[in-house]
This record gives structure tokens, sequence and C-alpha cells, in this order.
């Protein structure tokens, strides 16, 4: 998925509104995070294979390490533990703990059987959302208003900056999904992980706007 994990994201403001919507955000991403710097490093590989889902045409073949179901338990304890010792906000790291799971659970949605349990095993999972266009557009672009309008309904703009940085991000998401299904295949595995390294720059984006919203009491 790509909006579903930013829906995740939107959502969990109602849930956590004392956080910042940078790492809200930063949490259902994260899996997808640390994938390109571990493809960069050559600890994970993947493959460009067009056709080999209808959806997306990468062969993630080894990534047990960022995508298994075991260390995907492993980030969201890391993940929540971190966020407490910094914050001290219990309610907030166990929404992180669950933003950081989540998108094992979408990815399984979406997946073919790729998904590894645990690194070093070879039962794969996946529900394959991703063989059918049309169900993948209706799953994730429910979840991508849901978020965007439990967030929309939880927050409130104070000025300018916290309602045009919102609603841009939003629209850059919405046109970069539409692009994603027109686009041919990435050129190479080089070009994945630039964009992969992509996702960084959005939470700067979210953290900013968001200071410019308060939540709705």
């Amino acid at each position: 998925m790509f909006i579903g994990h930013f829906a995740v994201g939107f959502a969990a403001k109602r849930f956590a509104p004392k956080a910042s919507l940078g790492p809200l955000l930063a949490a259902p991403l994260f899996l997808d995070m640390l994938w390109p710097v571990f493809m960069a490093l050559g600890i994970e590989h993947a493959r460009i294979q067009p056709g080999i889902t209808a959806v997306e045409p990468m062969d993630f073949y080894d990534y047990p390490y960022s995508h298994s179901l075991v260390t995907a338990l492993l980030w969201s304890g890391l993940g929540a533990g971190l966020y407490y010792a910094w914050r001290r906000d219990r309610a907030a790291a166990a929404v992180i703990a669950v933003g950081i799971f989540s998108h094992w659970v979408l990815d399984w949605v979406s997946h073919r059987p790729d998904m590894p349990l645990f690194p070093g095993g070879t039962a794969r999972v996946g529900l394959e959302l991703w063989r059918s266009v049309p169900a993948t557009l209706v799953v994730e672009v429910a979840l991508f208003i849901g978020g965007v309008a439990l967030y929309a309904r939880s927050t409130r703009a104070l000025d300018r900056g916290g309602s045009l940085g919102f609603w841009s991000l939003v629209g850059f998401l919405a046109v970069s999904y539409v692009l994603n299904f027109l686009s041919p295949p990435p050129p190479s595995i080089r070009a994945v992980i630039i964009v992969g390294f992509v996702a960084w720059l959005f939470l700067p984006w979210a953290w900013w706007f968001d200071r410019h919203r308060a939540a709705r009491t």
C-alpha cells in the first residue's frame, strides 16, 4: 500500500491528540523507511518484474528485517519505547506501536505471498489485493479518505499554514497515487531506492503544518 499507510498516520491524531503528526505518520511508514536503507546497504534485495502483480511491478523476494512479522513486532516495541522515553506519553507510545505494526498488516492484505514471518524462515504470506486494480483503488482510497477526514475533524487550523500545509500534502499524495498507476515500471533498483527515501521528506512537512493546527476539544 501507499496512501493507505498515510491514512493510518492521519487517523492516529484522533487517538493521540498531544502527539505531533510527524511521528504519527512516521510510525506506519517506518518499515518502508527502513527498507531503502537496507536495500542500499545490500542487506535486503528486490527486483523489478513487470506484471508480477496488477498494481506493483516489484518482486520483494528478500526483505526479512524490515518486513517480516516478527521484526515488525520488534520495530513496533522499539518505536513505542523510544517515543515514551522521549515524550513520556503512554497513550501516544501505544498509538505509535500500533501504527508501526499496521504497516505489516496492510502489506499482508496487499502483497502476493511474499511477506516473511521471520528472518530465515521460508513461509510467505499475502492476501494478494494487488491482483486487482479496482479492488486496490476502492480499499486504499477509502482508507485515505477516512484517515484524512478523521484528522480534519480532530484538529483545526490556527492560520493559513495549518490549512494550506495540510491540504497541499493531501493533494500531493493523491496526485502521486494516480501517477503511480499511470507511470511505467521504474528503470532500475537504484531509482526505486532513491524514491524510497522520499518518504522521509513527508515527516518535516507534516510536523510543520501540524504545529499550525490545534486539537479540537
